[in-house]
């Protein structure tokens, strides 16, 4: 009998789509203001479903070490094609520092910290190793200021995984964290409309969003295969790549046309 619901490949799918939506303000001219805020706003649930999707990859994988190495590397993979991208094209507009590996990496690595990589724990007792819980705390910390949408999704990892019994604690938790991102965020401006903009800008209480894909999520894995194992790791940097080079190339285009333009006017004027 089917499982109703959607797993896990499924739900990579459709986030890897709507991802798309959320890159693609960085085309100039491509997206209104209006739009790219929109779009902002709708795909916050993206980063935090990858982020759940992290924390069931720590529950069931059989070594913790080697998944939290293979994060990191792809993050280094990540850090170094943002480098060369940035390198070849030089251009303000065309900038890449999305690195969301880095954010789901120093996530697990939290978690291997505070619960051990050994899968038979489940609790962790502070007394037993107070350095691994000092250790564990200041990656906490630094991770949630430091990468790229930390201050969301490192509690959010954190409550996922200590809460992976109790659904109801965990919602409550869930609830309490976007309230408090709310708060943080949230600043009153002369207009409603400006204020809302702002406030969409400002989106990581948005994170919430998340919550009917996860509660679509049936438990299942889907297909395993190598297609399925490294989708995400491999379309996530060429997307954003892509996507840089098309921003470039749409730029050099607009300010080609402006010299051209500029050109035309003096000898109109000479």
């Amino acid at each position: 009998m089917k499982t109703k619901g959607l797993n896990a490949f499924q739900l990579k799918l459709l986030m890897a789509f709507l991802m798309v939506f959320d890159h693609l303000d960085k085309i100039p001219g491509l997206l209104s203001g209006e739009w790219a805020g929109i779009f902002h706003a709708l795909t916050r649930c993206v980063a935090a479903w990858f982020a759940f999707a992290a924390v069931e990859g720590f529950i069931y994988t059989r070594s913790r070490l080697l998944y939290n190495f293979r994060l990191f590397s792809w993050a280094a993979i990540m850090f170094i094609g943002n480098t060369v991208i940035n390198f070849l094209f030089q251009a303000k507009s065309v900038q890449l520092n999305n690195n969301i590996f880095l954010t789901l990496a120093c996530g697990v690595l939290v978690l291997n910290l505070f619960f051990g990589i050994s899968k038979s724990n489940h609790t962790y007792r502070m007394k037993e190793n107070p350095i691994r819980f000092l250790l564990g705390t200041l990656v906490l910390l630094a991770a949630s200021f430091i990468t790229e949408g930390g201050l969301p999704l490192i509690p959010f990892m954190l409550i996922t995984y200590i809460c992976r019994e109790k659904k109801n604690l965990r919602n409550l938790l869930y609830g309490i964290l976007t309230l408090a991102l709310f708060c943080m965020s949230i600043q009153i401006y002369p207009t409603w409309v400006t204020t809302l903009s702002m406030m969409l800008y400002n989106s990581d209480w948005l994170f919430i969003t998340v919550m009917p894909f996860i509660s679509l999520y049936n438990g299942e894995r889907g297909p395993v295969t190598k297609w399925s194992k490294y989708f995400f790791y491999v379309f996530y940097p060429t997307h954003l790549w892509l996507i840089a080079l098309i921003a470039y190339l749409v730029q050099k285009g607009i300010l080609q046309k402006c010299k051209i333009k500029a050109i035309n006017e003096r000898l109109s004027y000479g």
